[in-house]
């Protein structure tokens, strides 16, 4: 292998809307060699997110060299740095990889180990890259954040509220609360995302327009321990604070855009805590092989048939048309599950 061959991209090098033929181009950029804890990693497909579509929206900047997105992705191994222990060539792979580094959106991509999995041997490559960026955050969100046990044993009687329960993070969220034998009363706006939502392992369903606390009384149930906010927390905090249980705890992955009152919390002794699936990458905490094991951990669940991939949509082949395609139905606001494109050179 030339480590100095060109590869495919799909890059930008202004911030501009969508609908843009010049918001994501085709480059060719110099293939990159692995270092260190890197893999070099052949991709199959990638997956497109909310975070992608939020880095590439407008604002007044301009990138000297083409930028790749990308935070989802399945492929093969391709080469190693001297320091992998973890994998070798050949090996199939998932993984988000790292918001500070170049993304998944090329032929190859560097990826360090300690944030990869191996891929479910059950799912095709774009099965499998519907799921890291998701799991991840579902996962930490509910085990490392909100410090959910595995147990259903410990979780009995309890529930949790999962806010935009069809979306991609609370596609997984359910499932995973389920497993640990949480009832599961999720939110959802239409009847299409409400059955997905029931699919996934939603046992109730309220609309997040009304009130929450009134809505889970009128379904007999107590007030739920944990809630899981996957969509505006500025729109939802005073209703999420007066829905939650005494010495419950909220989690969010949606940043604020104005302040909010944590002192609504203290009355119940709440506890609030944010979730970035990209903390442990960006920060190379000394715990970062933990997403490691739990992409490992998943890809188990899904082969025994006890975790589903939440893949809705394909697009085919890899370019940058299909690209902006993907990233205008996400900005749309209407998806549900999970779109991948794949494909490249195909």
């Amino acid at each position: 292998m030339n480590p100095a061959a060109p590869m495919k991209a799909v890059a930008l090098k202004e911030y501009l809307p969508i609908d843009r033929e010049d918001s994501l181009i085709d480059v060719e950029l110099d293939r990159p060699t692995p270092r260190g804890h890197d893999l070099l990693v052949r991709v199959k497909a990638v997956s497109v997110n909310p975070v992608d579509t939020k880095v590439r929206s407008p604002k007044a900047r301009r990138e000297e060299q083409p930028r790749v997105l990308g935070w989802d992705a399945a492929g093969i191994v391709e080469a190693v740095g001297e320091d992998v222990t973890l994998f070798q060539p050949g090996d199939e792979v998932y993984y988000a990889g790292s918001i500070t580094r170049s993304g998944s959106n090329a032929e190859f991509q560097l990826v360090d180990e300690r944030i990869v999995g191996r891929k479910p041997k059950t799912l095709d490559w774009a099965e499998a890259a519907a799921l890291p960026l998701t799991t991840i955050t579902a996962w930490e969100a509910l085990h490392d954040r909100l410090r959910i046990s595995k147990n259903p044993q410990d979780n009995a009687g309890k529930s949790i509220l999962v806010i935009g329960a069809a979306g991609g993070v609370g596609s997984i969220a359910t499932q995973l609360a389920n497993l640990a034998g949480l009832t599961v009363i999720g939110t959802a706006s239409r009847e299409e995302s409400a059955a997905w939502a029931r699919q996934h392992g939603a046992h109730q369903i309220i609309t997040h327009h009304e009130d929450f606390a009134d809505q889970i009384k009128r379904l007999g149930l107590d007030a739920p321990a944990y809630i899981l906010c996957l969509n505006s927390t500025d729109k939802h905090w005073d209703n999420m604070a007066k829905a939650l249980a005494p010495q419950g705890a909220i989690c969010s992955i949606v940043e604020t855009q104005e302040a909010f009152d944590l002192n609504k919390l203290k009355d119940k002794s709440g506890t609030f805590v944010w979730e970035l699936m990209f903390t442990r990458a960006m920060f190379e905490t000394p715990d970062m092989i933990a997403q490691h094991e739990l992409l490992n951990e998943a890809a188990k669940l899904v082969d025994e048939g006890t975790l589903v991939t939440t893949l809705t949509e394909r697009l085919a082949p890899f370019h940058a048309a299909n690209m902006r395609e993907a990233h205008r139905r996400l900005e749309s606001g209407s998806m549900i599950g999970k779109l991948v494109v794949e494909g490249f050179g195909e």
